[in-house]
């Protein structure tokens, strides 16, 4: 069931833009903002024993979704990719002052005895991905106020995940380029 739950809630955040460009045709925006809330809910009530970093993004997602059933305002849903970039962006930069960095944290799962230099690579690596959810979180902020709806779209649907998986695959060719403990 748990499967299930995070696989839905997935494809859902992956597909959020794509869902509500489609969906504002057939429902209401309180009705889009209640689904959400639903999905929200049960994924933070089902994920107790998952790590800390993704309650927070649940609880801001939940508030963020209240307000927008409470407004029924379509423009008020469009701000959920800025505010998720900006949540990211929160919790990357915070790794960076409360060492140790998300990144490394990730890399020590394979890697429990990280060198220093992996260290200080994952470290820029946090610092890379801050700088991404920076420029991201303000492209989807003025694609939210500034931009049509289909625009919006693509950019929060499609352009903004190929320039992850870009930025994904740049840094693990680099990693597998410099990075001698990992080969």
């Amino acid at each position: 069931m748990r499967i299930l739950i995070n696989g839905v809630t997935v494809i859902f955040t992956v597909f959020y833009p794509l869902a509500l460009y489609f969906g504002a045709n057939y429902f209401e925006p309180w009705k889009i903002a209640g689904i959400l809330i639903v999905l929200l809910f049960v994924k933070l009530v089902t994920s107790y024993s998952d790590n800390h970093w993704s309650r927070p993004l649940l609880m801001v997602g939940l508030l963020y979704f209240g307000f927008a059933l409470w407004s029924n305002n379509l423009v008020s849903l469009r701000f959920y990719p800025a505010l998720v970039s900006g949540v990211l962006l929160i919790i990357f930069s915070w790794s960076l002052v409360s060492p140790p960095s998300l990144i490394e944290r990730l890399a020590r799962l394979q890697h429990p005895d990280l060198p220093p230099e992996g260290v200080i690579y994952t470290r820029r690596v946090t610092q890379v991905w801050c700088g991404f959810f920076i420029v991201n979180g303000v492209i989807a902020f003025a694609t939210a106020v500034w931009s049509s709806f289909e625009v919006w779209s693509i950019y929060n649907g499609l352009i903004a995940y190929l320039l992850v998986g870009i930025l994904m695959g740049g840094e693990y060719i680099i990693r597998m380029k410099t990075q001698k403990h990992v080969r």
